[in-house]
């Protein structure tokens, strides 16, 4: 692989991170409207747990992201991803690739 390629796959990352940040915020902004209506929240509570776990993985998605395009080998980058449920897919992903 060129230099310049690797360079490429660098920026990329950065930028697929804040991508990926930016969808967080808005899921976040669709949670905030949602759960203003009290009762409806609070008949929904379960179901608009979802929004949380979808913020937490985009959350780690991205940070994942950030520390590839830094420089971190793919296990340490995994190794920092704090929720299990995605950290275990991820460690999947490695060993097949492997």
């Amino acid at each position: 692989m060129k230099v310049e390629d690797i360079e490429h796959l660098r920026i990329l990352k950065a930028a697929l991170a804040e991508e990926i940040r930016d969808v967080r915020r808005l899921i976040e902004q669709i949670a905030e409207v949602i759960v203003s209506d009290e009762d409806f929240a609070l008949a929904n509570v379960d179901q608009l747990q979802a929004f949380d776990l979808a913020i937490q993985r985009a959350d780690e998605s991205a940070d994942m992201l950030e520390r590839l395009s830094s420089g971190s080998s793919p296990h340490s980058a995994v190794d920092a991803v704090r929720l299990s449920c995605v950290q275990d897919r991820l460690r999947a992903a490695l060993k097949s690739a492997a």
